[in-house]
């Protein structure tokens, strides 16, 4: 069974995040990056899946600037066999996010989409359901509960 991981590149969560002078975002300028903490652990899953023997293959893909290409390599360090980059450098929302991926799941056919539960960044968890429903396939998702 072929796994296919989604990687965010997010600001370092160690990183006290700067607000751009204009108030209009965050100031990424000389600020560390590094894979969403949350897409991390779905890539340990997936490597455990592959230790198994439940997968085969593991792809992971990031959509963003040509950077992110340092969050798949982390992946493929990590143990993901193969890494796709959808270059772009403009700001995607969720549901855009989601379109791409669909159109990775329909080409790449896995058996399983494993995406982490959120992005520290926006921190707005709808990027999976909206791929589950854009690829027509059933979704699963487990919420942490901290008490």
């Amino acid at each position: 069974m072929k796994v296919l991981v989604a990687v965010k590149r997010v600001i370092d969560y160690n990183v006290k995040a700067r607000v751009k002078s204009d108030q209009t975002g965050v100031d990424l300028a000389n600020v560390k990056m590094a894979m969403n903490p949350f897409c991390e652990i779905a890539v340990e899953e997936a490597v455990r899946l592959k230790e198994q023997g439940a997968a085969d293959e593991i792809v992971v893909i990031s959509i963003g600037p040509k950077a992110a290409q340092e969050q798949i390599r982390t992946a493929l360090a990590l143990g993901a066999d193969r890494g796709i980059h959808i270059e772009t450098e403009a700001e995607l929302e969720s549901l855009a996010v989601a379109k791409l991926l669909a159109k990775v799941v329909a080409e790449e056919q896995p058996g399983l989409v494993i995406l982490g539960k959120q992005a520290i960044d926006s921190d707005n968890n709808q990027t999976g359901q909206m791929l589950a429903a854009l690829a027509d396939m059933p979704h699963a998702m487990r919420r942490c509960r901290t008490s």
